[in-house]
């Protein structure tokens, strides 16, 4: 890529210069802020307000951005996660000096499991008291900078106001180079606050540096697709996240190579094509059919846990692995390792392939998944499959739809046809509960013209609840459906199964219909004969919505045991 961009510098007219030489009066360091992410592009910021922040959330008030304020710092960094990922671009993500950070925390490593672009800019204790001492100031960490270096992509320190511009920049390309990443930046409170003379900052720069595939390994991976008798694909995340579906699409009907989705690519090919293995990863005869594979192009996946049939998938042909994370190359497997963004290397991979027929193929697709369907129908489980046909009977094609760590999300993984790539989300990433609900607000945030989808369980739920009060406050088209099942349902099975009983896992609840009610929110009890009616009607209506379902669920049998 050429970098020739960077060599442009802009010209000022008289009346710029003269605005430079003349700053408005009234300006801190949050005002440097606000307006380096508007220069960079940012339209909508999320966060919580703290002491040690106000300047930055006063400055708001003198600019073009959109604001987003949830109950929890935790639920503020799900919503800009979603944001992130929903639309592509750098959600900025607003907090306070240490428990407000720290409270952060597992929504940064989520982004960071998911590659979600969240820009987090927290407040630090007053200059005086960085360094380590004990100095006795509000919220004091040590190294405050220390707890989040090990979740984000990049931390970045200011001290002075003019190093503000700068390091938003440098952290806004951090998060948006693929991977991409949340990203950190501190600022002392006294920066935030105190006055500046430093013009308005105007014409930013962060163009994120693009990862393109070395051409040798590109022609290798064409040579060994193109020879093959077998190949097959799986398509993660990264296929979503860098918009390549139609790339993808078409490399494996020029290749005749079926595709499995893992659970982070969901949508990333059509469920219902011919070559679809649609999502039944963690399924052995699906295992089988990869394993048997000459050469397997994996695409956008690290072939994690999840992703590997719980560490029992052990390929015997060649891999072929493109990665933009370079640290997930070859991590669980050895392949020709390619460090790409994957819609950049698939394109280049289409001009280099030969088109090879394989008219089985589809019919060896076919045999597989009528093997699945076999398997699962022996365990009648119609009540789990019965409610996933149901929602998506119900749900907008387009709607973004979000799903927390819980037993119907588990089937939604496998078995939920998600139509259009990039529309179905979870937080099965780093399996951090809590984020369904959240993370839907901050979808709806970004697009207010459809509805959303949250699916969480009780005890999932209740992390979130405070964030009713923030779907009422900015009317947020999102609809939370709450699978009401007295407990962790998905621990209760883990525990049966691996001690004979349960300790922990059952819960006392509220009434989720009244509570929502409380807050302004309309709430209807629904069953499984009613779920897709009453869903249509909460998606229909304007503004938030919750439809609690009593109802206990069964996960299928796993095939790794």
């Amino acid at each position: 890529m050429s970098h020739d961009h960077h060599d442009e510098r802009p010209e000022l007219t008289p009346a710029q210069i003269s605005a430079a030489l003349n700053p408005p009066p009234g300006r801190n360091g949050g005002d440097l802020v606000v307006e380096t992410l508007q220069g960079l592009g940012a339209t909508t910021v999320f966060g919580l307000p703290g002491q040690h922040a106000l300047g930055m959330f006063d400055a708001l008030r003198r600019s073009s951005l959109g604001y987003v304020g949830l109950r929890v710092e935790n639920n503020a960094g799900f919503a800009a996660d979603a944001y992130g990922r929903i639309t592509g671009e750098v959600a900025p993500l607003l907090l306070s000096t240490g428990p407000g950070a720290l409270t952060s925390l597992a929504a940064l490593q989520e982004a960071a499991a998911a590659s979600a672009p969240v820009l987090a800019i927290s407040s630090q204790i007053p200059t005086a008291g960085l360094g380590g001492g004990r100095h006795g100031y509000l919220h004091e960490l040590r190294d405050q900078k220390a707890s989040f270096r090990d979740v984000v992509k990049s931390v970045h320190t200011v001290r002075t106001a003019s190093q503000i511009p700068s390091a938003i920049a440098a952290a806004w390309e951090s998060a948006l180079t693929a991977p991409h990443g949340p990203v950190w930046i501190e600022i002392p409170e006294d920066v935030l606050t105190a006055e500046t003379a430093l013009p308005v900052v105007t014409a930013m720069d962060a163009t994120p540096r693009e990862v393109h595939a070395r051409p040798e390994l590109i022609a290798v991976a064409a040579h060994l697709l193109s020879n093959a008798q077998r190949p097959a694909i799986i398509a993660g995340g990264g296929v979503v996240r860098s918009d390549a579906s139609g790339k993808l699409r078409a490399l494996a009907e020029k290749t005749g190579a079926p595709v499995v989705t893992t659970y982070g690519g969901k949508g990333a090919f059509p469920w219902e094509h011919p070559l679809s293995l649609q999502s039944w990863i963690e399924d052995r005869h699906t295992t089988d059919f990869l394993e048997d594979a000459d050469v397997l192009l994996v695409v956008g996946s690290g072939l994690g846990e999840l992703s590997s049939n719980y560490r029992t998938f052990a390929p015997r042909g060649r891999v072929v692995q493109i990665e933009a994370d370079a640290g997930k190359l070859e991590a669980n497997h050895p392949a020709l390792g390619i460090h790409a963004d994957a819609r950049d290397a698939l394109s280049d991979l289409l001009d280099a392939i030969t088109p090879r027929e394989d008219p089985a193929a589809a019919e060896r697709v076919t045999a597989v998944l009528g093997r699945v369907r076999d398997r699962i129908a022996d365990q009648e489980l119609t009540l789990e499959q019965h409610l996933l046909a149901a929602i998506r009977t119900a749900l907008p094609d387009t709607s973004p739809n979000f799903w927390d760590m819980t037993i119907l999300a588990y089937w939604a993984w496998a078995a939920f046809d998600a139509r259009h790539p990039n529309t179905m989300h979870s937080a099965q990433g780093s399996g951090g509960l809590g984020y369904a609900f959240p993370a839907a607000i901050g979808a709806a945030a970004a697009d207010r013209t459809k509805p959303v989808l949250a699916v969480s369980g009780d005890g999932g739920a209740m992390y979130s609840i405070a964030e009713l009060a923030t779907a009422r406050q900015y009317d947020l088209p999102v609809t939370w459906l709450i699978v009401d099942d007295g407990g962790y349902g998905i621990l209760r099975e883990y525990m049966n199964d691996a001690f004979g009983e349960t300790s922990a896992t059952e819960l006392s609840r509220p009434d989720f219909v009244a509570l929502a009610e409380s807050f302004g929110v309309p709430a209807v009890r629904t069953s499984p004969g009613t779920l897709a009616d009453d869903l249509a009607a909460a998606f229909a209506q304007p503004g938030p919505s919750v439809v609690v379902l009593p109802a206990l669920l069964r996960m299928f049998e796993p095939t790794h045991l």
